[in-house]
């Protein structure tokens, strides 16, 4: 069991998500940077499947019952506790003992692993809290307690570490979305051309940004259709939208682009007042 003191500002249970269940209107949500969550689960012997936990912009306070493997991986940021070896390794945690989470230094999202998984009950096969449709556990409040599954049968831990990326001035490949004739001509070279900022309005729904307006060649708005993560809406405003993990099945704004999906752990560690420019192509 552990026993949570501090939640820090957002933080939320994840794992790889509720794929297939759009056509219900259910969003697939999971970890915002997959590839985060996947390496620290193989870091401590765990399927890359097993549910972690995401923290936004650090801050937890986490105290153990009993003694655990963990990994740290994603934005990387002070670990504190007895045992803690820090950033992309394993390292064993002692019964009573606690772990204190820093703020990043770059990057928004973090990933804890605990060997055995975080063994909350799933909902829909998947036990990832999704902040758009409140389905999964909860956001962490401080006393939550959040059971850790059976550690028998697992592999050996072994080390596979990657090296960190980091957000600072990021750059988004994208490809030319299904809508671009709703928008102006030049519409995508204007998105392109010069860099956005990432607003503070942003969450794990999409990151929402400030920068050059993408101008209309249509007005009013589509019939709702399905959307995809790494898709570029684009409201009424001109400010685009990059849907992320907990994005809406559907929507009614037109898509300019579309993220690729190797650059969506790039973009789920964008941090608001941040820069990230996109660019067309591979």
């Amino acid at each position: 069991m552990i026993d949570v003191l501090r939640p820090g500002p957002y933080t939320t249970v994840q794992d790889l998500g509720r794929p297939g269940f759009a056509h219900l209107g259910v969003p697939c949500s999971g970890a915002a940077d997959l590839p985060s969550l996947r390496l620290a689960n193989r870091l401590v012997g765990n399927p890359e499947g097993a549910a972690g936990l995401e923290l936004t912009f650090g801050g937890a306070h986490l105290a153990f019952r009993t003694g655990a493997w963990v990994a740290v991986t994603g934005a990387s940021c002070p670990v504190s506790g007895a045992g803690a070896a820090g950033m992309g390794a394993p390292f064993w945690v002692p019964a009573g003992a606690g772990l204190r989470f820093g703020t990043p230094a770059a990057g928004l999202r973090t990933y804890l692993a605990v060997r055995g998984g975080i063994a909350v009950e799933p909902v829909l096969g998947s036990r990832s809290t999704d902040s758009l449709s409140g389905l999964g556990p909860e956001v962490l409040r401080a006393g939550a307690i959040l059971p850790v599954g059976p550690a028998h049968g697992l592999p050996e831990i072994t080390v596979d570490v990657a090296p960190s990326r980091r957000a600072d001035g990021a750059v988004l490949r994208v490809v030319p979305g299904p809508r671009t004739d709703w928008f102006a001509p030049g519409a995508l070279r204007e998105l392109c051309g010069r860099p956005y900022e990432v607003s503070q309005d942003s969450n794990r729904v999409g990151v929402r940004l400030r920068g050059p307006k993408l101008e209309r060649a249509r007005d009013g708005e589509l019939p709702s259709e399905g959307m995809v993560a790494g898709a570029i809406q684009v409201p009424p405003s001109g400010q685009p939208i990059v849907f992320l993990a907990d994005h809406p099945p559907t929507g009614g704004y037109p898509v300019i682009g579309v993220v690729r999906a190797a650059d969506l752990p790039v973009a789920a560690q964008l941090r608001p007042g941040g820069d990230v420019r996109f660019r067309l192509g591979v």
